[in-house]
């Protein structure tokens, strides 16, 4: 049976067996077994788990999602915690405007839904930071409506199921007719996820597992060509390299000086040793001379960290004060503490390469 034979409902159908048998349990997820006994999916956890699996792995996200639901057991607690608090649980995840996003829709939600998420895709790509495939995703997994959700699983599942020659990103409006196409008007939210865990699980970037495939009888890529060539991606553009410093302070009290970056731009509002001007577009002094106060600073090696769009590397320096030195915009965090501050990872590995024993367990 090729694809231009197997009808779309046949083919949903045949997904949503295998999922019945297969689905990875997920602490965010009503799995088959438990959606028999009654279970339905929370749209607050839905959309949380959603938001953190951007461009993070499932395992991850799963320690953060815990951590999220304990502090903030409902959005309408989320919209109420401070955001510092939010950026401090936030920190290690990345892309940190998706920490400030998600305090800004928990308080749309709550203040202007009475803490209810809107059902349908158009309702929730009106609150803030939530997009086309958050919104899609959101409204077949927490509503059960029929969305064409499209996320790097099932761009690679649909590429291969119909053997796309076109690249991506140019190939996504084609993947998302595609899988409209496909989605059942009955169970679509598990739809979704079958496709996702297919992706994940079975038709992977590397080695996929076309004998266990439901679809490997109406695969176009394992009948015509190699599966692991799809999605077709154009090439990719190298990298520039940004340089910039770091400067990292330890007190008599073995204390690290932190200051709080700008709320706008990259790493807004996240916390941060001293540094220099380096942005995505332009490098920052690597001097010593740019040193944040004056101190016996010693260079102690550099690190390099990667941007979605940019790599950075910083040229570490490292001074030891008797006194803390008095610094209007910043203050003095005890080593011991520093892991519940809001550090990114750049910044902790700045903070290590200096002091290595900062973030081992006390």
């Amino acid at each position: 049976m090729t694809l231009d034979t197997l009808k779309a409902t046949e083919a949903a159908t045949l997904l949503l067996n295998w999922y019945d048998r297969h689905h990875r349990d997920l602490p965010w997820r009503v799995s088959p077994p438990m959606a028999a006994r009654g279970a339905v999916a929370d749209p607050y956890h839905v959309w949380l788990s959603e938001v953190m699996l951007q461009q993070t792995t499932v395992q991850a996200v799963k320690a953060y999602f815990d951590k999220f639901l304990k502090l903030w057991p409902t959005v309408e607690n989320l919209a109420a915690a401070e955001t510092e608090e939010v950026m401090k649980a936030w920190a290690g995840l990345g892309y940190y405007a998706r920490a400030r996003n998600l305090k800004k829709c928990a308080e749309a939600v709550a203040r202007d839904h009475g803490g209810r998420f809107p059902e349908t895709e158009e309702g929730l790509k009106a609150l803030p930071g939530i997009g086309d495939y958050t919104a899609a995703a959101v409204a077949a997994i927490a509503f059960d409506q029929r969305s064409a959700v499209l996320d790097g699983n099932i761009e690679r599942v649909i590429s291969r199921l119909h053997a796309i020659e076109t690249p991506l990103p140019a190939a996504k409006p084609a993947m998302r007719r595609l899988v409209s196409e496909l989605t059942p008007s009955d169970r679509p939210g598990d739809f979704a996820q079958a496709m996702m865990d297919l992706g994940a699980t079975i038709c992977t970037p590397k080695r996929p597992a076309c004998a266990l495939c439901p679809f490997r009888a109406s695969c176009r890529a394992l009948a015509v060509a190699d599966p692991e060539t799809f999605p077709r991606k154009a090439g990719k553009k190298e990298k520039p390299l940004r340089l910039g410093a770091a400067f990292v302070a330890i007190d008599g009290a073995n204390a690290v000086y932190l200051r709080k970056r700008a709320e706008t731009g990259l790493l807004g509002g996240m916390t941060e040793v001293p540094g220099t001007g380096w942005t995505a577009r332009r490098d920052g002094e690597t001097s010593v001379e740019e040193q944040p106060f004056a101190a016996a600073w010693e260079a102690c090696g550099t690190v390099t960290h990667v941007f979605t769009h940019f790599e950075l590397r910083l040229s570490v320096y490292r001074a030891k004060v008797a006194q803390a030195v008095a610094c209007a915009e910043g203050w003095w965090e005890p080593i011991a503490s520093l892991k519940g501050q809001a550090l990114p990872t750049v910044m902790k590995k700045a903070i290590t390469q200096a002091i290595p024993h900062a973030f081992k367990a006390v």
